[in-house]
């Protein structure tokens, strides 16, 4: 296991996710060489037209069909827009464009009372993904979730390990 970073999960995983009309892996290390040099840190889809290779710094759909062009996109810095971004401290200038335009969205929501573009329930299906491949890794079994009563199916020790105790005097709200 890696000492010197602040997470607190493995250094290895790998889980699938088996979605009714979608399958999913998620590879993680943090050791050894990337599967691709040029997406050290990505996503890649393979799907039925080609494959799409993402990550904060570029992105490229490169087709099955050798007729079709490939699309690659790269970051989009402001740094002439928004100079402020160079010397802000610690900033990831690749991501501040995304961040930028996620907060103008949350803001435009607010104003015309709808749902911004990353709302919470997408951001809850991503977070309850990662949990549950780490609760599924933690206790060496798969998992079968029940994403409507928020549980694991026919798992009360995995159920139990979703949620952490809150501090006192908040309490967790009961799913009815």
């Amino acid at each position: 296991m890696q000492k010197e970073g602040k997470s607190n999960i493995a250094d290895t995983q790998v889980a699938t996710f088996e979605c009714d009309h979608l399958n999913c892996t998620w590879t993680h290390r943090s050791w050894g060489s990337p599967t691709d040099p040029d997406y050290p840190w990505a996503l890649f889809i393979h799907g039925e037209k080609g494959m799409f290779k993402a990550s904060t710094m570029r992105a490229d759909f490169i087709p099955h069909d050798k007729k079709a062009k490939p699309i690659h996109f790269e970051c989009v810095y402001e740094k002439e827009q928004y100079p402020e971004d160079v010397t802000e401290p610690e900033i990831e200038l690749n991501a501040a464009p995304a961040t930028r335009r996620h907060m103008l969205d949350f803001l435009a929501a607010i104003e015309k009372r709808s749902r911004p573009i990353a709302d919470i329930e997408q951001g809850h299906i991503s977070t309850a993904s990662c949990i549950l491949a780490n609760v599924a890794m933690g206790l060496g079994r798969p998992l079968v979730y029940d994403p409507k009563k928020h549980i694991v199916t026919g798992d009360e020790e995995a159920t139990k390990l979703l949620a952490r105790p809150y501090r006192a005097p908040w309490k967790r709200p009961e799913i009815v």
